[in-house]
């Protein structure tokens, strides 16, 4: 793509739920940076150490760039045939259900749709799951209980009105930092808000919290069932509130009831003084929001868990309010958009249900469908299961990494190899996953595509493209589109731009609905390609306001009669002067900010003129049950011991600060790679010292299913009894990390979501005889090491090693490590000592060097990398480099603490004992915390650890 000038394009960022507004400017080189859009609504400018380092992410190295069949490389038209006729063929021998789709929170709502409407609608199975599935499928479940929808009530801007938050099982700091840091500068600005963190580990969220309570894992149900109790006793109920707008509250507070304090904390493993004081506090804070994200669902028991907190909120009548609700935050950029089609095996399209006989049957006429599925299909979990056993017999995998990411992952990777026919849509030539397709698609990555995406408060907004696709990469949803059209459904799937499908998603919002459904964005049906290029961020509902809406088939033909008859639901997204626009800007919004851009503006302006549409639900004490009441769910919380003697401990699994899922993505970051660059397990101290684990060996979890090799970091911050290990590590990264190889495929009996949180399992030490540490300029094709875990750095590689022997040929390993075999090598070894360091030059460049020890590697990891991008003119410098340390010029940073500015632990320690006493202050001379604002509360604890060195 040549540039003739720089230019800016506004897109949204692909990582988590919160869905940051992007800025992603394109030099007229080619070169990409990036920049938090200040007018969107969700981050106002602000973006994360993973959002800020997004244009590290994009080269092409890697990438798939054309289609293939067995590994030989063919044109779409061949390999397009292929899946069509095979897919059919299965469907004819075998029926709809020996067919499969596994889709992923990372496709864009055009894609889902699509997606969606081929399997429910035209194959007329619903064997279509995603790995949303193991994100929040509890919460779906939850709402729907409750709610009679999957409806979100509340907005981002609660969390900056609220007196109270209660972070439970979620490490907003870490995992969503944006919100995090909203919900900190609100804190600055009213010091009396309180915060409570629920979490077994004190994780870095805690440090804005008043009060943390390290709860038993899956304590969360007998927790707040116990406060529902607590709530009756003290007369602290909306008794008014409970009597008009809900039903089943007396079966539910005797549920509670069977719970007294002491059987409370015996379940949670917290003291009752810190119930009580947790329990008062909820119970005098009329303006109350309870947070909730992975910890929450991924649990056998997390249905449960969200109508446990969802009970309490409609107790109190704290719902559908500014400053209150049950809020769940998704851990993937459209999750939500997923829910909207229908893109998991138990719902249809537009929030409506597939049990239900008048939806299947209103969905079937606005599609124009041959045979509707007619009941839910397999969820995740159970689809793998099906794939075992033959059941499924063509299975297509699409924009995720199931043979790293789901449950009993080594069982699923087994069923994919022996399935008949996979097909896998990626943006990467290697994955674990895709190294088992028999058919490789191309598609498009971020800043290639072009669609929309919702967050967690509801809001769409659109991803766009400002990369031209690479080879012959193409969108999802064109992909799907080409492969239903050689299905023989070329009617039904004539879309030619993302803006069509969105505005049949749309129109189907709107489709005999009339307020009788959460979702509806029908003032949307109309939007064509020029309206939707424009399409600002907007929060649903966004109903057509009686503007009527026909079936699919007439968004596609004789459309631009639609489009006249439509042509003032189009001034939506144009920024057209208000009193045209349907959707004026939601009650709620951040007081004296705007929405973003000049629809915004423009609908501030007409508010006065034009009636409202809410941004929270259930302000009226309105639902979606047949009544219109909310449901109470009576729940009685229950234990279940896993451990045992051969696996006495609870591993719980999860996510870090600078990566994401299984690093697909952030893999190709040097910055992300230098926070944190391997595997490993937090174990606490009374735990590691009775296991003979001491800091930084290395430790073998295994459960009943496998094992897996990572460094220990132990740490009082984990729960005794407990340890916690992420789970980004793939065979791409490491020798033996795929963490899900350990979990168990158990499930939420309602949900269907798998418990990834609490595993029995046991840990013992590696007996590595040598340590290694490398760095190099390639990426090493094969390592000969029993632990091993690469990472990116600036100007190549480094590689963290350890082996169950001594004895070998160093200089020869470094050769093989370093692929360089014309290199200068210079070496220094001292064999008693276990001692061996090796440097290979070509010229004055270093092509890598290795450092062997008896223990864990002492060199400085981010000096070491530094040196692949240095000039090494002298003797002196390359013994420099042999000897493994800068010269009293050049201290050492220490271990990386701020990705964005490269702020190592060291120079912050320095900076505190020079007099800076505060993050501020530290921000102010290194910059670190002043960017996203990720590594802050870890900038603290290196503040707190100074002034306690200083006391000493």
């Amino acid at each position: 793509m040549e540039i003739d000038a720089a230019r800016e394009v506004r897109t949204t960022c692909p990582y988590c739920g919160v869905g940051c507004g992007v800025l992603a400017k394109v030099a007229p080189d080619g070169q990409v940076s990036v920049r938090g859009d200040p007018d969107h609504p969700a981050n106002f400018g602000r973006l994360c150490s993973k959002g800020s380092a997004l244009a590290e992410t994009i080269g092409l190295d890697g990438r798939l760039l054309h289609p293939e069949i067995h590994g030989r490389r063919t044109g779409w038209n061949e390999a397009l045939d292929i899946v069509a006729s095979t897919f059919s063929r299965t469907i004819a021998e075998h029926g709809p259900d020996a067919v499969a789709f596994y889709v992923s929170g990372q496709l864009l709502t055009e894609d889902y749709y699509l997606a969606n409407k081929l399997m429910k609608g035209f194959i007329g199975s619903a064997n279509i799951d995603t790995n949303s599935r193991l994100c929040m499928a509890s919460s779906v479940a939850g709402h729907r209980r409750a709610f009679g929808s999957d409806t979100v009530p509340g907005t981002y801007e609660d969390l900056e009105r609220a007196d109270l938050i209660v972070l439970v099982g979620s490490n907003l700091a870490w995992c969503h930092p944006v919100l995090y840091q909203r919900i900190a500068a609100a804190r600055e600005k009213r010091p009396e808000m309180k915060i409570v963190l629920v979490d077994p580990r004190r994780t870095m969220t805690s440090d804005i919290a008043d009060m943390h309570l390290a709860i038993a894992p899956d304590g969360d149900v007998a927790l707040f069932t116990g406060l529902l109790a607590w709530l009756g006793q003290h007369n602290a109920l909306d008794r008014a509130y409970i009597t008009e707008h809900t039903t089943g509250f007396g079966q539910a507070l005797f549920a509670a009831s069977a719970l007294d304090l002491t059987s409370v904390a015996t379940a949670t493993g917290l003291s009752e003084d810190e119930l009580a004081r947790f329990y008062s506090l909820f119970a005098a804070t009329a303006k109350t929001v309870t947070v909730y994200s992975q910890g929450v669902n991924q649990s056998s028991s997390g249905t449960d868990k969200v109508n446990a907190i969802i009970n309490c909120h409609l107790a109190t009548g704290r719902i559908g309010k500014p400053g209150t609700g049950p809020f769940s935050v998704t851990g993937q950029p459209n999750a939500m958009g997923g829910r909207e089609v229908g893109g998991m095996a138990n719902m249809l399209a537009a929030h409506m249900e597939i049990e239900n006989p008048e939806h299947r049957d209103r969905v079937q006429r606005f599609w124009n469908a041959p045979d509707i599925a007619q009941k839910p299909g397999l969820k995740a979990v159970e689809m793998f299961q099906a794939v075992a056993d033959g059941r499924i017999k063509a299975l297509w995998i699409m924009a995720t990494n199931p043979v790293d990411s789901m449950p009993d992952a080594d069982a699923v990777e087994a069923a994919i190899k022996a399935c008949p026919f996979v097909v896998v849509s990626d943006v990467l030539a290697s994955t674990d996953t895709v190294h088992h397709a028999h058919v490789r698609l191309p598609a498009a990555a971020w800043g290639e595509k072009d669609g929309t995406v919702t967050n967690s408060e509801r809001r769409i907004s659109r991803q766009r493209s400002f990369l031209a696709a690479p080879g012959e990469a193409r969108p999802d949803w064109w992909i799907i589109a080409e492969v239903a059209r050689r299905m023989g459904l070329a009617e039904a799937f004539g879309h030619e731009t993302p803006a069509e499908i969105f505005g049949e998603h749309a129109a189907l919002s709107g489709f005999e609905n009339d307020g009788a459904r959460d979702f509806d964005i029908g003032a949307y049906a109309s939007v064509d390609d020029e309206t939707y290029a424009a399409l600002e961020p907007f929060q649903w509902p966004a109903p057509s306001q009686g503007t009527p809406l026909w079936p699919a088939g007439h968004l596609l033909k004789g459309r631009d009669q639609l489009l006249s008859r439509l042509s003032s639901i189009s001034k939506v997204a144009t920024g057209e002067p208000a009193s045209k626009l349907p959707i004026p800007l939601p009650e709620g919004e951040m007081s004296g900010r705007t929405e973003g851009g000049d629809q915004a503006r423009h609908s501030q302006q007409a508010n006065s003129t034009t009636e409202q549409q809410p941004a929270r639900f259930f302000a009226n004490g309105h639902f979606y049950t047949p009544d219109r009441k909310a449901r109470f769910i009576a729940i009685r919380a229950t234990t279940e011991t896993r451990t045992a003697a051969d696996f006495p401990l609870i591993l719980n699994t999860g996510r870090i600060r600078d990566h994401w899922h299984t690093m697909t993505r952030t893999g190709k970051s040097p910055r992300l790679s230098q926070h944190i660059a391997e595997p490993f397990v937090e174990i606490h101290p009374v735990d590691a010292q009775h296991h003979g684990i001491g800091d930084a060996d290395i430790v073998r979890i295994s459960s009943p299913r496998g094992d897996v090799l990572v460094r220990a970091l132990i740490t009082s911050r984990q729960r005794q009894g407990s340890v916690f290990a992420p789970m980004h590590w793939t065979d791409q990264f490491a020798a033996k990390g795929r963490l899900d190889a350990l979990t168990a495929p158990l499930i939420d009996p309602v949900s269907g979501q798998p418990a990834l949180k609490h595993v029995a399992a046991r840990i013992e030490k590696f007996a590595a005889k040598a340590f290694g540490f490398a760095v190099m300029r390639r990426r090493p094709e094969a390592i000969a090491a029993d632990y091993w875990a690469v990472a990116r750095c600036r100007g190549g590689w480094r590689v963290e090693l350890a082996f169950a022997d001594d004895d070998a040929d160093w200089t020869a390993f470094a050769g093989s490590l370093f692929e360089a075999p014309s290199a200068e090598m210079l070496a220094y070894h001292d064999r008693d000592a276990g001692q061996h360091r090796i440097a290979a030059f070509d010229g004055e460049h270093l092509t890598g060097a290795l450092f062997v020890a008896r223990g864990p590697v002492a060199v400085s990891r981010g000096w070491a990398a530094e040196q692949l991008e240095e000039v090494h003119a002298s003797q002196r410098e390359r013994f420099r480099i042999v000897a493994g340390r800068a010269g009293a010029e050049r201290p050492d940073a220490g271990a990386t603490v701020c990705s964005c500015f490269n702020v190592g632990a060291n120079q912050i320690v320095a900076a505190v004992m020079a007099g800076c006493t505060t993050v501020e202050a530290i921000g102010g001379a290194l910059k670190a915390g002043t960017n996203c604002g990720s590594c802050r509360s870890e900038i603290r604890a290196l503040i707190q650890a100074g002034r306690v060195q200083a006391a000493e």
